[in-house]
């Protein structure tokens, strides 16, 4: 663990995620960013023109993928060089640019759906018979049929567009305040050491061995949320009021069928995901049961539920983990091994360590005609191997699809998305639990695994309840408030410990706070549970050898929005409408509780 986090200058090249493979300069950048934005305007020329016939229209679809081709290339170079040290000023004023473009794209081409739609589905049909630049286009334009009752005018349409850039703005502040401008008190080890606190060591600090070190880190982090705690629930109600009126500008009922419906998920699959969450809480009570009897603890802390129970824990080098990781993934084929070695070796698409003002977190991001990179922040442990793994999952999810489908399905929806990330960690952890037999190592793998469920099985099903009653009391005309926030989260934390974890009302009140990447995002955390859900479900017969199964998964890689995602995941061999995923998912943690039950 990295007692000090050094300077993004430090970080040697090889660490670092290529992004001069998108352009070359800061210079050249700028020059597609020119002349990008100089043609904005232009975009409107198709704008009335649409029903003229099929060869209009197809000009009209070409042109304006192109322009969002573009746009994609120009927000992922600047995004990418903010996120790794948001406080570089020159960094901070692309990706604000690059946003505000992106904004301005969005309202000129806004009209494109509605003309389409007044134009008329038969006509449509018959113009893609008729056009083969338009023939890709029939799921689209099914979906756009589904759709239609919330597709406003061509001229809402480009105001709603236009609302892009000034609407991220309660997220892009508390992003900020959280990743650039908090400081946090340091940690103090029990035999004195100081420990630097920053948004890329705060998870490792939280497993650290040292109960005080852990102690102080947690409480130094939450202390830090809770200084600028009105600001950031101004940031949060801002953000719900803002899809809550989306949602009724679009003719929805509420904001959780406005996040819903337009990947034709229906509002049951939420609430499965929240049911089935809450009826089996007493799994995660025993669990919680257990390592306090494991650590010895009279009385269990939010900051103990991470602590290390092997008694040596492996340290891996990030080396190492991607040999893991590439040993682990061989159940999914050689072609699928070869990407991932040349994506990390030779394209570098991640990266990898700890710096001042680098963004918390990881994740995985990219556009058609760019790689699909990966930022993170190694730390030395199977932590670190199951982030990359899990990250590797969704980057050849973006490669897969992005090589095979045209434009304008090269994307797919969150639903499917954590399916691939979650299906990559239990095939590297399978190999490494098969692999090294020593207790330790086993025990360790089983605790990654379980901060992994902690996260998919136990806050994001919490989170995703915070959610609903936000967007609720929003609905009903209630306000948010700071202490309001507060105090729902630390009910919703209180059932779920079930008085196995002690509560500290103020600092377990804030973990709201350190979200701002999930609960601006619209009903986005339920995603988390579906995902793992579907991902072990699809595993289990591609490791059993199961014929067609390997096919049909990555058929469904590289799916992208080509089919609705249930349907994706149908053909791939899971129903998740059911909540029947859900609960294996649920079965399968329970075996992994008694299976460290047996070890300790």
């Amino acid at each position: 663990m990295p007692v000090t986090v050094p300077p993004r200058s430090e970080i040697p090249a090889r660490y670092r995620w290529d992004t001069r493979s998108i352009f070359p300069t800061d210079e050249a950048w700028e020059e597609a960013f020119t002349a990008l934005a100089a043609e904005v305007e232009a975009l409107g020329r198709f704008q009335g023109r649409l029903a003229e016939g099929p060869a209009v229209l197809a000009d009209c679809v070409a042109t304006i993928e192109d322009a969002l081709r573009r746009m994609g290339h120009l927000y992922v170079y600047a995004s990418n060089d903010h996120d790794v040290d948001t406080g570089d000023q020159a960094a901070a004023a692309r990706h604000s640019r690059a946003m505000s473009l992106y904004a301005r794209v969005a309202a000129a081409t806004a009209y494109l759906s509605p003309e389409m739609i007044a134009i008329g589905f038969p006509t449509l049909r018959r113009w893609l018979a008729e056009e083969p630049r338009l023939a890709h286009y029939a799921h689209h334009v099914d979906e756009l049929e589904r759709l239609q009752q919330h597709v406003r005018s061509a001229e809402v349409e480009t105001l709603l567009g236009g609302l892009r850039d000034a609407f991220s703005s309660a997220t892009a502040i508390h992003g900020i305040l959280a990743d650039a401008d908090l400081t946090f008190a340091p940690a103090h080890a029990a035999d004195g050491a100081t420990l630097e606190v920053a948004q890329g060591s705060i998870d490792a600090l939280l497993m650290h061995e040292d109960r005080e070190a852990r102690r102080t880190a947690w409480e130094s982090y939450a202390d830090a949320h809770l200084a600028v705690k009105n600001t950031m629930a101004t940031c949060l109600a801002t953000g719900v009021k803002q899809r809550v009126y989306l949602a009724r500008a679009r003719g929805f009922s509420t904001a959780l069928e406005a996040a819903l419906y337009p990947n034709n998920i229906p509002t049951a699959v939420y609430h499965n995901v929240v049911d089935t969450f809450r009826a089996n809480l007493p799994t995660w009570h025993r669990y919680w049961r257990i390592r306090r009897r494991a650590l010895g603890l009279g009385a269990q802390h939010v900051y103990d539920i991470k602590a290390p129970l092997a008694t040596v824990r492996p340290r891996v080098s990030f080396e190492e983990g991607l040999g893991y990781i590439l040993e682990g993934l061989r159940p999914l084929g050689p072609e699928y091994v070869e990407t991932v070695r040349r994506g990390v070796v030779e394209e570098r698409w991640v990266d990898v360590l700890p710096n001042k003002g680098k963004r918390a977190g990881a994740y995985s991001t990219g556009h058609p005609g760019t790689h699909p990179f990966i930022l993170m922040s190694w730390t030395d442990d199977l932590e670190s191997v199951s982030t990359l793994a899990h990250e590797l999952g969704h980057s050849l999810h973006t490669y897969h699809t992005t090589h095979t489908q045209p434009y304008v399905y090269a994307d797919y929806a969150i639903f499917v998305a954590e399916v691939p990330s979650n299906l990559s960690q239990a095939l590297v952890r399978r190999h490494m639990l098969e692999t090294h037999p020593d207790r330790d190592f086993q025990i360790a793998v089983i605790e990654e695994a379980m901060s992994n469920f902690h996260r998919y099985f136990f806050l994001m099903p919490t989170l995703a309840r915070f959610e609903l009653e936000m967007h609720t009391r929003v609905e009903r005309g209630e306000a948010l408030t700071a202490d309001s926030l507060m105090a729902l989260m630390t009910e919703l934390f209180r059932e779920a410990y079930g008085g196995e974890v002690e509560v500290d009302p103020e600092r377990v009140g804030i973990t709201w706070a350190q979200f701002p990447t999930h609960l601006y995002l619209n009903y986005y955390v339920y995603q988390y549970t579906t995902g793992i859900s579907g991902a072990h479900a699809l595993a289990r017969p591609i490791l059993e050898g199961c014929e067609g199964a390997l096919g049909r998964y990555l058929e469904f890689l590289a799916a992208g929005s080509s089919l609705c995602p249930l349907d994706a995941l149908r053909r791939a061999g899971v129903d998740m409408a059911s909540p029947a995923p859900i609960q294996a998912g649920f079965d399968y943690l329970a075996s992994l509780v008694d299976r460290l039950d047996a070890l300790l």
